[in-house]
């Protein structure tokens, strides 16, 4: 099993569809890594040999900002926009929608599950 920037990558799957198990690699750029690499990005990850894992390896570490830094670094922005109280940053702080989207409907992926108010309305009209 091949082990890349400290992500086990699925050993069934093709070469670029696996390096986008790691963070910050999608499928465009697994095929720019592999092709640096001098790795055909069809071939299976198991069928891999320990010189093209390294050659990889190489690749990705001298490209940089994948997993680790990379979630390090989005983090360290969201907390700047807070701290500065921009209103994305206040966006985020309430846990909203960031980019404009409206939230009079909508927006639950964000928002959360739905408030029982109706439910509230009963249990207080009983008493």
């Amino acid at each position: 099993m091949a082990r890349i920037a400290g992500v086990d990558l699925p050993p069934n799957k093709r070469l670029w569809i696996g390096l986008t198990s790691i963070y910050g690699i999608g499928q465009a750029r697994a095929k720019s890594l592999a092709a640096k690499a001098n790795v055909d990005h069809t071939k299976k990850i198991k069928d891999l040999t320990e010189d093209e894992a390294t050659r990889l390896r190489a690749a990705i570490e001298a490209e940089g900002g994948i997993e680790g830094d990379l979630r390090k670094e989005t983090q360290m922005n969201i907390r700047r926009l807070i701290e500065i109280q921009a209103y994305r940053g206040l966006r985020h702080r309430r846990n909203l929608p960031v980019r404009g989207q409206r939230t009079h409907t909508n927006a639950r992926t964000r928002k959360g599950p739905r408030k029982g108010a109706v439910a509230a309305k009963k249990i207080a009209a009983r008493k």
